[in-house]
């Protein structure tokens, strides 16, 4: 539909200047101004005839309609018909030349024009003074002026193709950052259950096999043990909730994220579930951003879930050091270690890899390793500044 509109649109504009030239030729044959001309005839009027077909071929063939209507004019002058100026019949080819980024064509053209006429003028005897300070300074005028306003309207076209091209670049560059910032939001979602539910299931292990083998004997220590569980049971519960929530809601921002505010009752976790925890702050405690709040929290809750689960330590000791610009955290028990002791415990599985890519995104850095004196050490570091 657009491109039938446009299509009528543009035979609408062929057709008006089609009549335009045919009715400024015409007229200007039939006034007959000229001295020594043959006079009108038919053949003059079918020249202006051509002039105005020839503007139903400009859009698709400009340089050949430009040459063809200058190549008339030539001729039609060489056979003596009544004067019609160079630019009313040629100033349309010229504009159309010069608008599909044919300007050397159309400056070449008129020039051409404009020397063979003044020239065949002068050796006819007209008045050089008259002819060049009036007659050909108006023609020259006039081709100049079609020529400069088909070269603005491509130039124009050209600059409204180029910020649609933008646009269009823009949209795309918006999308692709859309993709990308959901693709992060759901590692960070898949991070953050991943985090939550191993933590919180090695605490129910532990606490149900606590329970298991202190009912008989101890059915008190029993009962502390199912309450931790359902304790533990009842934070998880809460944080599912929290992120389907926001997920429903559009917005995983929704709901407090966990924070170092929390470390005492992860501590306590812990520490119910059979841990003794140690945790000493050094420096002045600084307010972290959201996310690097989080990120603390999620480290530290990694490295207690990896010691319930694989360490089979009794002691634990947590330390936050609070320095200039960064926040160093070190997670270190007394339990088996890894084999090797290699310093960099790269097949971690998923959680140390989850906390070396929050760690990376906020500039910090993840580093593990097993001293030869036993245990394991979790040690990061987080910037106190947003990282970009």
């Amino acid at each position: 539909m657009r491109g039938d509109s446009s299509a009528r649109r543009g035979l609408a504009a062929d057709t008006g200047l089609a009549m335009l030239v045919l009715v400024v030729v015409g007229t200007a044959i039939t006034a007959d101004l000229g001295d020594g001309s043959s006079g009108p005839g038919v053949t003059a009027y079918a020249f202006g005839g051509l002039f105005s077909v020839l503007m139903f071929a400009r859009r698709r063939w400009p340089v050949g309609t430009l040459l063809l209507t200058a190549g008339a004019l030539i001729v039609y002058y060489r056979l003596s018909y009544p004067p019609i100026g160079l630019a009313p019949p040629v100033a349309v080819a010229l504009y159309s030349a010069a608008e599909q980024g044919r300007l050397r064509w159309s400056a070449g053209t008129a020039g051409v024009l404009l020397i063979v006429s003044t020239t065949q003028r002068i050796m006819e005897g007209d008045d050089v003074a008259y002819l060049l300070g009036f007659e050909t300074v108006t023609s020259a005028g006039l081709m100049a002026t079609a020529i400069a306003l088909g070269d603005s309207v491509r130039a124009r076209r050209g600059w409204r193709a180029e910020l649609d091209r933008q646009a269009h670049a823009a949209r795309l560059e918006r999308e692709r950052e859309s993709a990308r910032r959901v693709e992060q939001e759901r590692l960070r979602i898949a991070r953050d259950l991943h985090d939550l539910m191993a933590h919180t299931v090695s605490v129910i292990s532990l606490h149900t096999d606590v329970a298991r083998e202190s009912l008989r004997d101890a059915p008190e220590v029993a009962e502390r043990s199912l309450a931790a569980a359902r304790g533990a049971c009842s934070d998880v519960g809460r944080e599912l909730r929290l992120t389907l929530n926001a997920l429903r809601a559009g917005d995983p921002d929704e709901g407090p994220a966990p924070g170092l505010d929390r470390l005492d009752t992860l501590a306590a976790t812990a520490a119910a579930a059979g841990l003794d925890i140690d945790v000493r702050i050094s420096g002045p405690p600084e307010c972290l951003p959201a996310i690097a709040d989080a990120t603390a929290y999620r480290v530290v809750q990694e490295s207690l879930s990896n010691v319930l689960r694989h360490a089979d330590a009794r002691s634990v000791r947590i330390e936050l050091d609070y320095g200039a610009d960064e926040l160093l955290i070190s997670v270190r028990d007394d339990g088996r270690g890894t084999d090797g002791a290699t310093g960099n415990a790269e097949a971690g599985g998923w959680g140390l890899t989850g906390m070396r890519e929050r760690l990376s995104l906020l500039g910090g850095g993840l580093r593990t390793s097993s001293p030869r004196e036993g245990g394991f050490v979790v040690e990061a570091n987080i910037p106190l500044e947003e990282h970009t």
